[in-house]
């Protein structure tokens, strides 16, 4: 549709990020043959994360660095992965789940994503504060809204749906409550992480 854009190979002309081909895909490229498509967020990430499986199936001779043994390790333990994340049945739900990252982000997104959580928030990992006419905040990761209530998850794993009437503030939060791992891991370290990360494509639920 766009000269210049290899989709098959995750080659884009106007952006490479995820937010970006989002935006392409709500909004079109004026000019171009790319009209507009009335999607919600969730929808259009799943066309890119389409996108971004044909680019990884092409480059899947492309040997990620690192160790993914140690790497689940270092998940497990120095990272400290599972207080929010969870893979296949183990972990929390607070973040995202990360069963099948491996299959939807390449492993220099993922890499950002350690060291710049607040670079890029995918619109799916969004976190949301939400304040009654009470006067109580509440913070969590909004998994659904429309024109009369949000559905939340919040620090404790509690699936709250709020209405909107009762709220006096709504606001998305600009930071990402994850920490960077720049300094936390070494570059070794990093990258068997990193390794393990791209190896979830899908784990079978015990």
């Amino acid at each position: 549709m766009v000269p210049g854009a290899d989709l098959a190979h995750g080659k884009f002309r106007h952006t490479n990020t995820d937010a970006g081909l989002v935006q392409i895909i709500q909004k079109g490229i004026p000019g171009t043959a790319m009209p507009p498509h009335n999607l919600p967020d969730f929808r259009a990430m799943t066309i890119v994360a389409f996108l971004r499986s044909m680019a990884e199936k092409q480059g899947s001779g492309v040997v990620v660095p690192g160790d993914a043994a140690k790497g689940k390790a270092i998940f497990e333990g120095k990272g400290n992965c599972g207080i929010c994340h969870r893979v296949g049945a183990s972990g929390s739900r607070v973040g995202p789940d990360l069963s099948e990252i491996g299959a939807t982000r390449r492993a220099a997104e993922i890499d950002r994503s350690l060291t710049e959580p607040d670079a890029e928030v995918l619109p799916q990992n969004r976190y949301v504060r939400a304040v009654g006419k009470d006067g109580v905040a509440i913070v969590g990761r909004l998994l659904n809204q429309d024109g009369f209530t949000v559905q939340l998850i919040d620090s404790k794993e509690r699936l709250l749906s709020l209405n909107r009437a009762e709220l006096k503030q709504f606001e998305f939060l600009e930071k990402s409550p994850m920490p960077a791992y720049k300094d936390r891991l070494t570059p070794e370290e990093r990258a068997d992480l990193v390794s393990y990360l791209v190896s979830l494509k899908g784990i079978a639920r015990q």
